[in-house]
């Protein structure tokens, strides 16, 4: 992968760092085929020429790759962490010395820091915004308006930031376009389902070395994220329960095989609880005073509300950091209870995220979406849009196309017969 000398602004850990973070970025890329295809012709057609764009992502290998394909379209672009704790600080010190992407990142930093990482990210006045949890959007809306008149719109990639997003959309807060990268079809069917699922567990395994078979594990919401964790908890022997609010999808639970019930109750059976909801609160300290001495809790949402980290604090009469990323919390009657990362995505914080392999089509996605906005300029309303069919399905096609997969195409009989009414029985 071709790279540039150019050094660039930005807020890393230590630049010393790029040697080992430029091979992880090239050994990413190699996984994200559909990714390179898009790299191709943005070299080629400069989509992004003269778009000036900030990013408030994870600081990964895969984002990396995203971050280079923008720019090879032309984008003007920097960076900033959308999580305390995921960035990769050898992969930002890359980006910057290595390709000459201001990045404003590191691992563990502050709140006071995080948030004027975003504020140097909005100083770039974007014309694009890509978001992991809307933080950009928001504090644009909220503290930065003088930027509105120049933003052609944006993109979100989580369910939390799209929730956030069409809560101001219904409210006439938004004041830009946003498309909803996290709802296409090829990013949540994939990177919800397939990598939650493994880079969840990978973080708690790594964190704390436990054995899945025979535990209990409690998955908090049943969404696609609950799916995934759901399923490769239960290949590695688990007994899953679920809890839900949906009925629908506590009945697909049902169906699935899990076990389904309230959270008061898998409050009290659980060995290793882990929440996907995007809510704040699930689990709180009436569930904690229940718990089993040496319960493991974690988050794989986007912020670190899902568990009510105050509650446990104030329940606790001590606590010590036993590993990295694990937290011991003894409670007042003796009982311990195990905090993973801080509350925070433990995917991220204790692992290295999701795979390259399934990230190069959600940043496929988060490409074409962000060439769709420049290019329907003017176009597009105030409010929230999905990904359009044809970028969704094309994407999928080319990642079917790169792993050798060939599918059947409709005859022009067969296509008739589906456009038609009047053939029946």
């Amino acid at each position: 992968m071709a790279a540039t000398k150019k050094k660039s602004a930005g807020d890393v850990k230590d630049l010393n760092l790029a040697p080992k973070g430029k091979l992880r970025i090239e050994w990413a890329n190699q996984w994200m085929p559909v990714l390179q295809i898009i790299r191709k012709r943005f070299l080629k057609e400069q989509p992004l020429k003269g778009i000036r764009m900030s990013g408030c992502l994870h600081i990964t290998t895969e984002t990396a790759n995203l971050a280079i394909t923008l720019r090879d379209g032309g984008a003007d672009l920097v960076l900033c962490a959308s999580n305390p704790l995921s960035t990769q600080d050898d992969v930002a010190a890359s980006l910057v010395k290595d390709y000459g992407i201001p990045v404003y990142a590191i691992k563990g930093e502050d709140k006071d820091t995080y948030y004027s990482h975003l504020v140097a990210a909005l100083d770039h006045k974007p014309n694009v915004t890509m978001d992991d949890g809307a933080d950009l959007v928001t504090m644009i809306l909220s503290k930065r308006q003088e930027l509105i008149p120049g933003i052609l719109g944006g993109t979100e990639e989580t369910t939390t930031g799209v929730i956030r997003l069409r809560s101001m959309a219904k409210d006439g807060i938004l004041k830009f376009p946003i498309v909803a990268v996290n709802d296409a079809d090829t990013k949540h069917f994939f990177d919800n389902r397939y990598g939650t699922g493994q880079s969840t567990l990978d973080g708690i395994l790594r964190a704390t070395n436990i054995l899945f078979a025979g535990l209990n594990v409690v998955v908090v919401g049943y969404g696609w994220c609950g799916r995934g964790v759901a399923m490769r908890a239960k290949g590695l022997g688990s007994n899953v329960i679920i809890t839900e609010i949906n009925p629908t999808k506590g009945l697909e639970a049902v169906m699935d095989g899990f076990r389904v019930m309230p959270i008061a109750e898998a409050a009290k059976l659980g060995d290793v609880f882990i929440t996907v909801t995007g809510n704040k609160n699930v689990i709180a300290g009436p569930h904690f005073r229940v718990m089993k001495d040496g319960a493991v809790v974690a988050n794989s949402g986007h912020f670190n509300v899902e568990i009510d980290i105050p509650a446990l604090e104030k329940l606790a009469k001590s606590k010590r950091q036993t590993r990295e990323f694990v937290d011991e919390y003894t409670l007042r009657n003796g009982r311990k209870i195990y905090l993973l990362g801080e509350g925070r995505l433990i995917n991220l914080a204790a692992a290295e995220g999701h795979p390259a392999v399934v990230m190069d089509m959600s940043f496929a996605d988060q490409a074409l979406s962000a060439e769709y906005v420049v290019k329907n300029t003017g176009k597009l309303e105030p409010k929230v849009y999905d990904v359009p069919a044809d970028i969704d399905q094309n994407v999928a096609k080319l990642k079917l196309e790169s792993l050798g997969v060939n599918i059947d195409t409709l005859t022009r009989e067969q296509a008739k017969y589906l456009a038609s009414w009047s053939e029946g029985t």
